[in-house]
């Protein structure tokens, strides 16, 4: 997961999400899709030789995010910097990916449970607000290690569970919000186990 630090108070507010700057990696996803698009006929050499020149062109998310809108839906995309609100009632719902946290973000859990995943996502600031609305649901954030999660969140008959490692430095995320007859869960994914060879 990618962040800026925080910024100090008065200074200019963040970068809208569609206009952080794109990174290697970012275009590596994108052109992968164009190739694949283009083995499979939806584009077809002209096209993908234009949109290749103007992935490697582009400076933003934005940019870059706009040459696969029509070669793929929305939860298929390789990024995704147009982030709604993600809201399930008696279902399930999962964000993950490469997709851009907006400073301010609210997740709904109404019967329901929810996955945010950010251990590839990028931080529009170095401070998060997730406002949450959970009844009788579960919402769970995954994040990368180094990150400081905040649980003021009230809750009536909730469980709220902070597994995250504690980090001094790290980008914040805090979680507000109310929680009835549900529960929060942050937590890192687990570490890889290592093999045990017998002698």
């Amino acid at each position: 997961m990618d962040s800026f630090p925080p910024s100090p108070r008065h200074s200019a507010p963040p970068p809208a999400p569609g206009d952080l700057r794109a990174g290697n990696a970012d275009r590596e996803r994108v052109a992968a899709v164009l190739s694949d698009a283009l083995a499979d006929g939806r584009l077809n050499h002209e096209e993908h030789e234009e949109r290749l020149e103007a992935l490697y062109r582009a400076r933003t998310l934005g940019e870059i995010a706009a040459l696969t809108t029509d070669l793929l839906p929305p939860e298929a995309q390789p990024l995704r910097t147009d982030v709604r609100p993600v809201v399930a009632f008696f279902g399930s719902d999962k964000r993950s990916g490469r997709w851009v946290v907006p400073t301010r973000f609210s997740a709904t859990a109404i019967c329901a449970n929810v996955t945010l995943d950010l251990r590839e996502a990028v931080l529009q600031s170095g401070h998060v607000t997730l406002q949450v609305t959970v009844m009788a649901g579960t919402l769970t954030l995954i994040v990368p290690e180094g990150v400081r999660i905040e649980m003021p969140a009230s809750g009536f008959m909730a469980g709220k569970k902070n597994r995250v490692p504690p980090s001094s430095d790290g980008p914040v995320i805090e979680i507000t919000g109310l929680v009835t007859m549900g529960s929060i869960v942050a937590k890192s994914p687990k570490r890889p186990r290592r093999p045990w060879f017998r002698r």
